[in-house]
């Protein structure tokens, strides 16, 4: 094999290696397609908010009547807005990590994390028309 031979064998092969590293983290940073709301834990939030763009996390409590009426409007949003938008649901009384991070002394309370860190929060059963636009603005 002459020089000339050899050296484009290697730079095929590093060509290879380049396009299956380019390939695979592309793969991974593509927004997952997820159409409900996804449980979210103490153990799970960095790596949910980290994991994709724009995440909506509902703090909640099974004993919250204000909680149980916007709970139909978080699966309703989180279909229409699958692959932009994830939304998650965090039990408050589960979870008393997370809660006492981020100071949520009322709910429902919805947290918005953009590229992991939190921009906003929405406090209370507020209904869909004035939770969406404030939810939107981050798309």
């Amino acid at each position: 094999m002459s020089e000339v031979d050899e050296l484009e064998a290697i730079r095929s092969k590093k060509l290879e290696e380049l396009m299956k590293r380019f390939s695979e983290n592309t793969e991974s940073k593509k927004e997952e397609f997820i159409s409900s709301p996804v449980t979210i834990t103490d153990s799970s939030f960095d790596e949910t908010i980290r994991k994709h763009l724009l995440v909506v996390v509902d703090c909640w409590a099974v004993w919250c009547k204000p909680c149980q009426i916007i709970a139909p409007v978080i699966d309703a949003m989180a279909k229409d807005y699958a692959g932009k938008i994830v939304f998650g649901k965090l039990n408050v009384d589960e979870n008393p990590m997370i809660s006492r991070q981020y100071r949520i002394m009322s709910i429902p309370a919805l947290l918005i994390f953009k590229n992991g860190v939190l921009v906003d929060k929405i406090i209370g059963a507020v209904p869909r028309t004035s939770m969406e636009p404030k939810i939107r603005k981050y798309l």
